[in-house]
């Protein structure tokens, strides 16, 4: 059995956490903001996310890393999580689709990590208090460092207010993915594989740097505009904003996270930060057309403020918290969704999504308004 140095968490709050040392070994504190996640599988999937762009990611399932890595799971090339921090990493992973450990993944990307931690009480204080910056390191070993240097790191440490983190995670250059018959361009803001692959199917898809500017996206005449999830305020996204308020009307428009936030500003709206959150494979949406429920996966901390879109009409609620979960704009062939309906992990009630989006592209004029699943 592997011995592991002594770490500790520390949250901006100054409230510690004892734990082990896992993955890569960072040469200093790492730092990010203190997030949870509910899924129970699909770990490799949340930790490949771009939209978790500095932050360190909390499971609250207990044990993680139990069937181990494949590459067909990343969501992208690299994990652009901070840090990752669990109960109880597995030892000895058991699928036939593993190719790697979790910790071999961790150490691979250099992704520093911490288990033995009580994700429970941890859990518990940001569910309380909110989500906040942290700090953890080793106590322990070559790097080792005094609990004064990291909770000095978590103090100083800022959160993603403001912080433009689509810069980090966007292609730096266009690509294609798909061979569907349509023509989309999809903005990159953050953008995951599983969403590629369920655009790729109804067209082909050329994936472009958020600061594409809108004419030149038009230049390209495409069937639709893809607005992609992706990490932080949206409010910080240089130019995306005005980006999409001059695609709208112009073109059919479709975005999922980042952009029904982008989406739903440059409606006119506005948006503020979650307390803690929705991170999870399971959150329950009411699409208000027919009542309908939808579980749903979710990663985001900012939210679009209810009433505050006056171009567009509420379709999805949130039943946990009443948060808008979904916009559409018909007359502009425009709509969005707060959540992941391409389900990478989780659930795939919403998938339909992507349908309405081609029909929305084909001119065959779909109820946007949410009609039925079909």
């Amino acid at each position: 059995m592997e011995i592991r140095d002594a770490g500790l968490l520390v949250l901006a709050d100054g409230t510690t956490f004892e734990g082990e040392m896992i993955g890569y070994r960072a040469p200093g504190p790492v730092v990010g903001e203190a997030v949870f996640n509910t899924v129970l599988t699909g770990y490799q999937e949340v930790l490949t996310d771009p939209s978790y762009a500095g932050q360190v990611i909390t499971f609250t399932y207990p044990h993680i890393g139990n069937y181990g890595v494949a590459p067909d799971d990343d969501e992208s090339s690299r994990p652009y999580c901070r840090g990752i921090i669990v109960r109880d990493l597995a030892g000895r992973p058991s699928n036939w689709r593993s190719t790697d450990s979790l910790e071999g993944f961790l150490r691979r990307h250099q992704v520093a990590g911490l288990s033995g931690v009580d994700t429970r009480r941890l859990t518990r204080h940001l569910r309380d208090l909110g989500s906040m910056p942290c700090a953890f390191g080793a106590l322990e070993g070559p790097a080792a460092l005094d609990e004064a240097a990291i909770a000095a790191a978590a103090a100083g440490a800022s959160g993603t207010d403001g912080v433009d983190l689509v810069a980090e995670v966007t292609t730096a250059s266009p690509y294609y993915y798909g061979t569907g018959p349509l023509s989309v361009v999809a903005y990159d803001f953050g953008i995951k594989r599983n969403i590629l692959r369920q655009l790729g199917r109804i067209a082909n898809v050329e994936v472009v740097p958020a600061s594409t500017p809108a004419a030149e996206v038009l230049e390209r005449r495409p069937d639709g505009v893809f607005l992609s999830n992706g990490p932080g305020d949206p409010a910080a996204v240089a130019g995306g904003i005005a980006t999409v308020a001059a695609l709208v009307d112009q073109v059919p428009v479709f975005g999922i996270c980042l952009g029904h936030q982008l989406l739903g500003t440059a409606l006119g709206g506005s948006t503020y930060k979650l307390k803690f959150g929705h991170h999870g494979g399971n959150h329950p949406v009411r699409r208000l057309s027919d009542g309908a429920v939808e579980i749903t996966s979710q990663n985001h901390n900012y939210a679009l403020v209810a009433d505050s879109v006056p171009a567009a009409e509420l379709t999805h609620v949130n039943l946990n918290d009443g948060v808008v979960e979904g916009i559409a704009a018909p007359h502009l062939r425009a709509f969005s969704v707060q959540y992941h309906p391409e389900a990478g992990p989780g659930p795939h009630d919403a998938r339909y999504l992507f349908e309405r989006f081609r029909a929305l592209m084909a001119g065959e004029h779909p109820q946007l308004r949410a009609g039925s699943a079909a």
